[in-house]
């Protein structure tokens, strides 16, 4: 289905009848890479599976957008589709969202369940800055009169082989993932009041088991749950532990 949300055409799924819950998934994904977890949810549940924008087949933002921006578009949606109140299900980059949803509207998130989230801004090394400071070297003087055509392809190239792979593959979202990744969200954690799960396969190399304690710990009513042999998608690597495991913990209630 498309809706038409904060002016920007939104594509999204519903599934099954019951309590809401809604999903939102990772950086560079869509909707469907949560598809196999809407299957599993949607004979006790009502499933909305949203495409962020700027992915899947909704509209890019059109500016950068923040955390901010993006739970206040899902806020929207809830109200556009008649739901008043709902569980959340972020998965990475969505849990960000899910995250500064439930921060700053706890009425309308009743359960939360946080998959390799991200949100904690981790320490950089040396070498990171380092990278940060050749590419803006790098793009300030190629910006000059006179470099034109050739100092844009040098800009370019330089950014490709110094950003991560997110940040290559990014294009136009390019500043939104600039704005997203720089966010920390840790202040917000002790704000959360919905009863939230948190898993985290210990093979991740996206998101470190630091980041997953971190909010266990400052998150009221929460507990972390690790899979082992699992890696940054334990929806994939381990589905019906995990699909079993979310699925009950929404049913009781949501209790940590």
């Amino acid at each position: 289905m498309l809706a038409r949300i904060n002016g920007l055409d939104t594509y999204y799924t519903v599934e099954g009848r019951g309590e809401p819950v809604v999903l939102l998934h990772g950086w560079g994904a869509s909707s469907q890479s949560l598809a196999p977890l809407c299957e599993a949810l949607a004979d006790a549940f009502r499933v909305l599976a949203v495409d962020l924008p700027g992915f899947g087949w909704s509209q890019d933002p059109p500016a950068a957008w923040g955390t901010t921006e993006y739970a206040g578009h899902v806020e929207r949606l809830l109200q556009e589709t008649g739901i008043g109140r709902a569980a959340l299900v972020g998965h990475s980059f969505g849990g960000r969202i899910a995250i500064s949803l439930a921060a700053r509207q706890p009425a309308l998130v009743s359960r939360l369940v946080l998959v390799a989230s991200a949100g904690i801004r981790p320490q950089r090394r040396a070498g990171y800055y380092v990278r940060v400071a050749i590419a803006k070297l790098a793009r300030r003087f190629f910006s000059l009169p006179g470099w034109g055509a050739i100092g844009e392809r040098i800009i370019a190239t330089v950014s490709g082989r110094l950003g991560s792979r997110d940040y290559r593959a990014a294009g136009p979202m390019r500043p939104t993932l600039v704005k997203v990744v720089n966010e920390d969200l840790t202040p917000l954690l002790p704000a959360i009041q919905a009863p939230t799960l948190i898993l985290w396969g210990d093979q991740d190399q996206e998101v470190p088991r630091s980041a997953m304690e971190t909010m266990a710990d400052r998150i009221p009513r929460s507990r972390l749950v690790v899979f082992g042999g699992a890696g940054h998608f334990p929806f994939l690597d381990a589905p019906e532990k995990f699909c079993g495991m979310v699925k009950a913990f929404l049913q009781v209630g949501g209790t940590a």
